[in-house]
């Protein structure tokens, strides 16, 4: 502990940004391998995520085609890690007791990865029935 208000050094440090580019991406990655060890449905999108790119490799997609996908599989995982931050964020500040305002704020959150997750099953009808339609009625 440091004298200073008596936060661990470690903890004081955590607000600021950091100048070191590396550490910044450690982080960052600190950050993914959190979520994926934590979050069932991150682990499952990422599934998903792998399994249509596979697909769009079965398909023969076009290049705007996999830049779709890949925008949408990332929109997804973004919106999911956001979501597992604000989740973490609001249990910290609650713990153990119901506040309405947190769970409208993990409601929304939810909702947004939920919105998410309907646009991509859009976008990926989108690109693959068209191929499917050709494969079977062909």
């Amino acid at each position: 502990m440091d004298n200073q208000n008596n936060i661990p050094s470690e903890k004081r440090e955590s607000y600021k940004t950091s100048k070191n580019i590396f550490a910044s991406l450690q982080f960052a990655i600190n950050g993914l391998i959190y979520c994926f060890q934590t979050t069932r449905n991150f682990r499952i999108q990422i599934l998903f995520g792998a399994l249509i790119l596979v697909i769009c490799s079965i398909f023969k997609c076009s290049l705007n085609e996999y830049m779709i996908i890949i925008s949408t599989i990332f929109s997804v995982l973004i919106l999911e890690l956001l979501n597992t931050s604000i989740e973490s964020l609001v249990d910290l500040n609650v713990k153990n007791k119901f506040n309405k305002l947190a769970k409208i704020s993990k409601d929304c959150s939810a909702a947004s990865v939920l919105l998410a997750s309907c646009n991509s099953i859009f976008v990926a009808a989108f690109i693959f029935f068209p191929k499917i339609k050709l494969i079977l009625f062909s």
